[in-house]
């Protein structure tokens, strides 16, 4: 079992940068996948990304990619989601979530997929 918190949230104007961080307990971190998430107020939550256990293969939804990179160090039991280039839009709590068994790339975006959460970070970008 794994246990998540976020860190790192916060408001920044639209163009700005964030760094969240997803820290895990446990020594075998790094058998997990982890995934990011967010959810905007009345929105569904929404697939962000995801990295594989060795940080070796990284996807991004289109929505973010070339805004935003997840990263990883096992050694600090952390993953990183770099947010770059904010827009008003990426207003949203973040979440992060932790999967030993996922089977792909289509099975990484869904929420059902994980049994790990973390409770959630607000991320707020002002126009």
């Amino acid at each position: 079992q794994v246990q998540l918190v976020e860190s790192g949230g916060g408001l920044v104007q639209a163009g700005g940068s964030l760094k969240l961080s997803c820290a895990a307990s446990g020594r075998t971190f790094s058998s997990y996948a982890v995934g990011w998430f967010r959810q905007a107020p009345g929105n569904e939550r929404e697939f962000v990304g995801v990295i594989t256990r060795s940080g070796g293969l990284v996807h991004h939804s289109d929505a973010v990619k070339g805004r935003f990179t997840i990263s990883r160090d096992n050694a600090k039991n952390t993953v990183y989601l770099q947010m770059s280039s904010l827009k008003p839009e990426d207003t949203a709590t973040y979440f992060c979530a932790a999967s030993a068994g996922l089977k792909g790339i289509e099975d990484s975006k869904k929420e059902s997929s994980y049994p790990y959460w973390g409770q959630g970070t607000q991320v707020t970008v002002s126009s």
